[in-house]
């Protein structure tokens, strides 16, 4: 199958190196530089390349901020019969542009950074594939994931970021917080040297995947509870309530039991 992948950010090459083995893969972007080290791949760096090359199926890469954008650059070049498709972190108003272009699509979201992740094993890992999705478009997706040992999950549009800002929102919004106190010290303790690891590794991630994630629109609810939870410790810490104390620790192991 011919497949077009737009933008060779570190996800769009990950998917080239994945699919090229297996199928007639090309890769767009703006910039040549970052098109020198795939292979077994046909390059592009102008759109009239697609149009020669006819994909029958069109992964957009691109960060979010430039998704819907990349899509209406593309489009014009694409045959009728090409499905495109998405692995955005955050699908708000993906599903009204679908619906309006009346193509075939299919949107999905690897759950892993390809800087943070153990690539050669994801079995703990997750990719969830959205609901709405033409049928072809999730069978092809499922089957892919699947032969990378993630874990699959299918959600609607609205289901995922929900989990997203639940499952992402909250720990990334946590580390940040974590990391923008820190002070360089020269006896850490372990629980500290692992939160430290966490951020180290969070914070190597691409500025705008985390930004994508963080401007998910049901995020902001996720970080009232945060403020609240810290509100409720600090009164506690501040009044050295022991029987409080007791009873939240007691509410917080139930939460993760």
């Amino acid at each position: 199958m011919k497949i077009l992948i737009l933008g060779a950010g570190k996800m769009g090459t990950f998917l080239t190196d994945v699919l090229c083995l297996q199928h007639e893969v090309a890769l767009y972007d703006t910039d040549p530089r970052r098109l020198r080290f795939v292979f077994n791949t046909r390059r592009m760096t102008q759109l009239d390349e697609v149009r020669d090359f006819a994909p029958e199926l069109m992964i957009n890469c691109v960060t979010l901020k430039y998704t819907i954008e990349a899509f209406e650059a593309v489009m014009p070049y694409l045959p009728r019969e090409c499905v495109i498709s998405d692995i955005a972190s955050v699908k708000t108003g993906l599903q009204a542009y679908y619906e309006s272009t009346g193509r075939r699509y299919v949107s999905t979201h690897p759950m892993f950074g390809p800087t943070f992740a153990t690539l050669d094993n994801l079995r703990t890992q997750n990719a969830i594939v959205i609901s709405e999705s033409d049928s072809w478009g999730k069978d092809f997706f499922k089957e892919l994931y699947a032969s990378l040992q993630l874990n699959i999950f299918e959600y609607t549009f609205e289901e995922h970021d929900e989990t997203i800002a639940y499952s992402l929102s909250i720990p990334f919004a946590s580390t940040l917080t974590f990391a923008s106190v820190m002070k360089p010290i020269e006896a850490p303790g372990t629980t500290f040297k692992r939160h430290m690891d966490i951020a180290k590794g969070l914070l190597s991630e691409d500025d705008y995947l985390l930004s994508e994630i963080l401007f998910n629109p049901y995020t902001p609810c996720q970080l009232e509870n945060i403020r609240a939870e810290l509100a409720t410790l600090l009164d506690i810490i501040e009044q050295k309530d022991t029987q409080r104390m007791q009873d939240y620790l007691k509410r917080v192991r139930k939460n993760i039991e």
